[in-house]
């Protein structure tokens, strides 16, 4: 996974904006009032990932207005680049396991941005990379503890076991979810949302 799919922030200016056009501070209100709290360093660093983004041409100025004596607002529309970064990435960072839990949640709360069919191979093929990584550790707990070890040195291997089999478990949970059609989503349901703040 590389650095710029762990760009939490610019990841969710990109997932925003593809749902409409809006500038900074609305994008600083929603992450706000919508407890986006795998976002640190509010506000600066969404402004600087906006100046990021834009400076990438992933996304671009639509207008700029002054109301009276405030500053002057920039709104912001995600380029078609931009929408193509934010597929790539947030399915990227919903088919890898990764070690910080951060990651997975930032990519499960942004998942509405994908089609459902995109979102569930993605979730599908993370499932298959836990069941993969649960029998490997397995192994190794086995053959760690025919080698005479004390189990106090084999805790956190069963820990991890513990932690991804918790994790493909809800993976699953969800996938049979979406699939029965109780999870769905549309474009619509998401730009209403955004629409609220």
């Amino acid at each position: 996974m590389g650095r710029a799919d762990r760009d939490l922030v610019g990841l969710t200016v990109l997932a925003l904006l593809s749902v409409r056009p809006a500038h900074p501070y609305e994008l600083h209100r929603f992450v706000i009032d919508t407890h986006k709290d795998y976002i640190g360093g509010l506000p600066r660093s969404l402004y600087h990932a906006v100046d990021r983004l834009a400076r990438d041409e992933l996304i671009a100025p639509v207008e700029t207005s002054r109301e009276g004596r405030r500053p002057e607002r920039t709104v912001y529309r995600v380029t078609e680049e931009g929408r193509a970064e934010l597929s790539t990435r947030l399915r990227r960072l919903l088919e890898q396991p990764d070690g910080d839990t951060k990651v997975f949640l930032a990519a499960v709360s942004l998942m509405g941005c994908l089609p459902v069919p995109e979102a569930e191979r993605a979730l599908s093929t993370r499932a298959a990379t836990l069941e993969g990584a649960i029998v490997a550790a397995d192994a190794h707990i086995e053959t760690l503890g025919g080698s005479g070890l004390p189990r106090v040195l084999v805790l956190e291997v069963e820990y991890d076991r513990a932690m991804k089999a918790a994790e493909l478990e809800w993976v699953r949970a969800t996938l049979a979810e979406i699939r029965s059609g109780r999870i769905t989503w549309s474009t619509e349901t998401n730009a209403g949302q955004l629409d609220r703040q």
